[in-house]
């Protein structure tokens, strides 16, 4: 099994090329240069973020594999399932980074409505999340022993904090507030 930091590390690398993947926005200023060709590189940014994200899913599952201690029987039962558990955390992921880009169109300018639609579909997505972990655990728990399955889940959550680290680091706050009716200022 990775040792502590080894596992850091490649989660770090994970996250790091998820985020990119995902398409998210960067807030950054961007750069006025023209783009250089890269010899063998994809042909545009769309093709070079689906292998990104290929990449990062084949790092993630190997480090998953790296870190779970299967036997090869556990295995047969284990992967099968845990592609199919990626699959609906993918959609989930999807919604995730939708809502992301749509904030960042709009977080300089948003009215009370808007706030209150972005923060129900930051929990919508969050509840989504919750409700794809609570329809697998019955199903690991049937292929693989308990301490597997919570061994899995813990990785998975670490792997999914991870990220949203790094996603929050990127995400500016929202616009100044505005004072609601009836509010005075303290000024």
């Amino acid at each position: 099994m990775k040792g502590k930091k080894g596992l850091a590390a490649a989660m770090a690398a994970t996250m790091v090329v998820c985020g990119m993947s995902w398409g998210l926005p960067s807030f950054a200023q961007e750069s006025t240069a023209a783009p250089q060709a890269t010899p063998g590189a994809a042909p545009n940014g769309q093709s070079q973020s689906k292998l990104d994200l290929a990449a990062a899913k084949a790092e993630r599952k190997a480090l998953i594999g790296e870190n779970m201690d299967l036997t090869p029987a556990e295995g047969k039962k284990f992967w099968p399932l845990y592609d199919r558990y990626e699959a609906a955390m993918d959609q989930v992921d999807k919604r995730h980074a939708a809502e992301i880009r749509a904030y960042a169109k709009a977080y300089q300018n948003m009215t009370g409505a808007d706030a209150k639609a972005k923060l129900d579909e930051v929990i919508a997505v969050q509840q989504a999340r919750l409700n794809v972990q609570k329809q697998y655990i019955p199903k690991f728990r049937a292929a693989i022993s308990e301490i597997k399955t919570t061994r899995f889940f813990q990785i998975d959550n670490k792997l999914h904090a991870l990220i949203q680290c790094q996603i929050a680091q990127l995400v500016p706050l929202i616009g100044s507030a505005q004072p609601t009716a009836g509010a005075t200022s303290g000024q």
